[in-house]
């Protein structure tokens, strides 16, 4: 593959930085990226993946967009109030860069359709707010040989960690929560509350994680740091980051 002129100009401040150069843009251009939740995570998230240039971005969310998450969910307007946050999303894809690809799908994941949903990943970034849609994702990408990149965020705090179950010797998001979260029975932000630019914070480094593990290989900038779990303070504001080791009793990546 190659980029056109007009491609070539809009991505030009990436091409000329030696970590990422022409090759690591055409490998962006080429990848598929599946967003699961496009809330406070997922928004600023696709933004950034969008600016990047991913060349086709899955959408999935099941929801509608809410007066309330404008205060977060950056791609959202008033217009969008009551219309689903999947075809909303898509919309400000297609005002952005009509060279992007997308799908979107607004069900409910469950470990039922999990696998059909995320049939033909490259990456996963999930950014959903309960643990039973996350481990259904993890272990659905575990099964299916995906990585997966995991963004959560509360009041000042937020988590991002990339996980790559499916590899030997390397930990799945199953192993870092256990198995006591597979009920529906998170804590929301309309219980907690949370600071709007501490989820732009949060997601746009997943972005940025997103974009290295899709150069893994490809530029100097690929680095997948599987199993590292980010944790963003933004009270201090600090970042501290611990490592994750793989559970040998884990029914999701590990054999008993």
């Amino acid at each position: 593959m190659s980029l056109s002129p007009e491609r070539l100009d809009r991505f030009a401040r990436h091409i000329v930085i030696p970590e990422i150069g022409g090759a690591g843009q055409v490998a962006l251009a080429d990848a598929q990226i599946t967003v699961v939740g496009l809330g406070g995570i997922g928004s600023p998230a696709l933004q950034y993946l969008a600016g990047a240039g991913i060349g086709r971005l899955t959408l999935i969310d099941n929801g509608d967009v809410e007066l309330s998450n404008l205060q977060r969910q950056t791609i959202y307007t008033q217009r969008d109030i009551g219309h689903s946050k999947a075809v909303a999303a898509r919309r400000w894809l297609a005002n952005f860069d009509t060279h992007i690809a997308v799908d979107v799908r607004d069900d409910r994941i469950t470990g039922d359709n999990v696998r059909a949903i995320l049939e033909g990943s490259q990456l996963v970034l999930d950014g959903t707010d309960n643990f039973a849609t996350r481990l259904a994702v993890s272990d659905a990408c575990v099964a299916m040989d995906i990585p997966l990149l995991s963004a959560a965020v509360g009041r000042f705090q937020g988590q991002v960690a990339a996980f790559a179950g499916h590899l030997p010797d390397h930990a799945c998001y199953r192993c870092y929560v256990g198995d006591a979260f597979d009920a529906d029975d998170c804590d929301t932000c309309a219980d907690d509350g949370m600071l709007g630019a501490m989820a732009g914070w949060a997601g746009s480094f997943a972005a940025m994680q997103a974009i290295r593990i899709l150069l893994d290989g490809k530029s100097a900038l690929g680095d997948p740091g599987w199993g590292k779990l980010h944790m963003l303070d933004g009270l201090k504001p600090a970042m501290r980051t611990l490592t994750i080791s793989k559970d040998p009793e884990c029914r999701a990546c590990s054999q008993a």
